[in-house]
């Protein structure tokens, strides 16, 4: 079972500095945080504050390959947390046939945000994950950043090659 969810924002984690992506389900009462790299965490901002570069990054590449090759991204899904490590998979389709492709979810979220794809979560990774459900309508920044600081990245999701 998965749970389709859109990219709240971006923020640094105040402890350690990395960067993370703030996912929170489209029914809007849980927030999951993603530990990503830097260039990845860039490439995700340019997108989200729709920045143009002069030469294509390489979301940019891949999303134009795609293209040219009639390829569609159909989704992307965080399919699990294992030794501290999200993952993911691209589902493409090429030629009537459906295929996954492994990925760091932060290279599927920037894909996904450069060809308009939803992101899904499986219950297996909301479940196995520290994410936080909200009670009311209207997220307080305070909340969240009272709540990162309450994460420790040793216990799920850092960001590994």
């Amino acid at each position: 079972m998965e749970r389709e969810f859109k990219i709240k924002g971006l923020m640094m984690d105040p402890i350690t500095n990395s960067p993370i992506v703030i996912l929170q389900d489209v029914q809007k009462n849980t927030l999951l945080p993603i530990w990503v790299g830097i260039f990845e965490a860039n490439a995700i901002a340019l997108q989200i504050e729709r920045i143009d570069t002069p030469r294509p990054m390489t979301h940019d590449l891949i999303k134009n390959i795609l293209l040219h090759l009639n390829a569609q991204v159909e989704k992307i899904v965080v399919t699990e947390l294992r030794e501290n490590t999200f993952y993911a998979l691209i589902y493409l389709r090429l030629n009537g046939e459906a295929m996954a492709i492994d990925s760091r979810p932060s290279d599927a979220i920037a894909l996904a945000l450069r060809t308009d794809s939803p992101i899904y979560v499986t219950e297996e990774v909301i479940t196995n994950s520290r994410n936080l459900t909200l009670d009311k309508e209207n997220l307080d920044p305070e909340d969240v950043k009272k709540w990162l600081e309450s994460l420790n990245p040793e216990d799920l999701g850092k960001y590994k090659m």
